[in-house]
């Protein structure tokens, strides 16, 4: 019998799981959802790393026997992460191998307080990518504007790369750019390309959650003074993020289809696919698939927290809807802007948020690494 997400791969779009921790590579279960085709492709982030070595215990048998060799935090922290990628990356290598990279990635993040250092960046991509050491590895780097350089040098040196903290067109239009500027740079040293594999992640529902307050905040000003706006508002909401994806996919049709892309296919070069991420819905009162089932496209990555896959597997739609639409995506677009509110404005304010989030939950989970490390000490 054929699962959801294989028909959901069956269409063009992968399902990636967003979580890794050390129970799920020891116990086998990370191996069986691959086995079943319910993933194929994990990401990772600071938070989920937060949750996985400082919620649990699963950890410190490593940890207390590299705090006891004298490693410090950044050492502990950079062994502890990097053994579950490498496993993860074993793992999927029998499907990177047999979709010839198409897909079995794995992801793992650059430390978020380098998000505005391109050099740092630069630098601390090149040291994952040789510390993991896995083909089938991606860095992740941030959609930021000191990110963009970063991006189009580590693709340029050969690494995948994962753009993450992606939310407006303009932003995503830099890094289609970035990334095509980094294989055509290749070509031009004379240097293969066919191996480099690139995924731009476009966050999804944190978009809904920023500008709905905004849409709730407006229809209560404009419903105390009998004004047909709060009704314009209302509409809106849970609606402004998948538009926003809409348009994202268009360009993305759009620009892997023109001539510049088909001479780097020529060489060997792969599209970028787009990667929907922050796909679980915050607001309890939408579907829970709604960033599942309105995103489904060819070409494409749907990464997913463990609630979600569940979802995914006994309810998904599986038909494709990405296309679905368009001119009523940019309708809602258009009305955003007429009722006086900016998706730029909320766009600079989620890369804004994420970025600290992530800078906090790394930093936390290094607090939290240091104080267990002294106490084995």
């Amino acid at each position: 019998m054929t699962t959801k997400p294989q028909k959901l791969y069956a269409l063009g779009q992968s399902l990636w799981y967003d979580n890794i921790e050390r129970r799920l590579l020891e116990n086998g279960e990370l191996k069986a959802m691959i086995e079943r085709g319910d993933i194929y492709g994990v990401t990772s982030n600071p938070s989920i790393f937060n949750n996985a070595i400082g919620k649990s215990t699963d950890y410190d048998g490593q940890l207390a026997e590299l705090a006891r060799a004298g490693k410090n935090t950044a050492a502990i922290y950079d062994a502890l992460t990097v053994q579950d990628i490498q496993a993860a990356c074993d793992l999927f290598r029998p499907l990177y191998d047999s979709t010839r990279g198409g897909d079995g990635y794995v992801s793992i993040e650059v430390h978020p307080d380098l998000a505005h250092d391109t050099a740092g960046t630069e630098e601390e991509a090149r040291r994952l990518w040789a510390l993991v050491d896995r083909p089938n590895l991606m860095v992740k780097i941030p959609a930021t504007k000191e990110g963009i350089p970063a991006i189009q040098s580590s693709i340029a040196r050969g690494i995948n790369i994962n753009i993450t903290l992606i939310f407006s067109l303009q932003r995503y239009a830099e890094v289609i750019e970035a990334y095509l500027a980094g294989l055509e740079e290749r070509i031009a040293n004379n240097l293969p390309i066919g191996h480099i594999a690139s995924v731009a992640s476009f966050f999804i529902s944190r978009i809904d959650t920023k500008v709905d307050g905004w849409l709730d905040a407006l229809a209560g000003e404009q419903a105390s003074v009998g004004s047909t706006l709060a009704a314009k508002a209302a509409a809106l909401k849970g609606k402004i993020a998948v538009a926003n994806a809409k348009l994202a996919y268009k360009l993305f049709r759009d620009t892997f289809s023109g001539e510049r892309f088909e001479a780097i296919a020529h060489k060997g070069g792969r599209r970028q696919r787009p990667l929907w991420a922050s796909t679980s819905t915050k607001n309890p009162a939408y579907p829970d698939l709604l960033y599942v089932d309105m995103l489904v496209g060819k070409d494409t990555v749907n990464t997913v927290p463990p609630q979600t896959l569940e979802a995914a597997k006994h309810h998904a739609a599986a038909v494709l809807s990405i296309e679905d639409g368009m001119d009523e995506a940019r309708y809602q677009l258009a009305n955003l802007e007429m009722l006086g509110l900016s998706l730029d404005k909320a766009t600079d304010e989620v890369e804004q948020e994420g970025v600290a989030a992530f800078s906090k939950a790394i930093n936390d989970l290094f607090a939290t690494i240091e104080q267990r490390a002294a106490e084995f000490r």
